[in-house]
């Protein structure tokens, strides 16, 4: 089976700040900057998001920030682990029917929590 997988409007704001922000710093680093990091990164973003297409549940369960739902109350919120570097990224998303994946954020490992 495949799954639709969908960014809400706060996941693609995310997506484009985390991107921007290592446009900046790579630009900020004159002349030893490189740029291409920023494009790994999306490819690593874009290749977790087929995985999604496949495999949600495989993903580990997690509380919903924003309503501040416990596990068990909300079993179909999840996070998944993006690998990028030495850190990488999370994905909070919710299966959200049969066939429908969203993606609600998406944060730097190193950030506190999902904005």
């Amino acid at each position: 089976m495949t799954w639709t997988v969908r960014l809400s409007r706060e996941a693609q704001e995310d997506l484009e700040r985390l991107i921007d922000f290592i446009l900046e710093r790579e630009l900020a680093r004159e002349g030893d900057g490189d740029l291409a990091v920023a494009e790994r990164a999306k490819a690593a973003i874009d290749d977790a998001m087929r995985l999604l297409q496949r495999f949600p549940f495989t993903c580990r369960k997690s509380e919903d920030p924003q309503r501040n739902v416990p596990v068990e109350r909300k079993p179909f919120v999840r996070e998944l682990v993006i690998p990028f570097g030495a850190t990488g990224y999370v994905a909070l998303f919710e299966i959200a029917g049969p066939d429908t994946v969203v993606v609600l954020a998406l944060r730097h490992q190193r950030e506190d929590d999902f904005h």
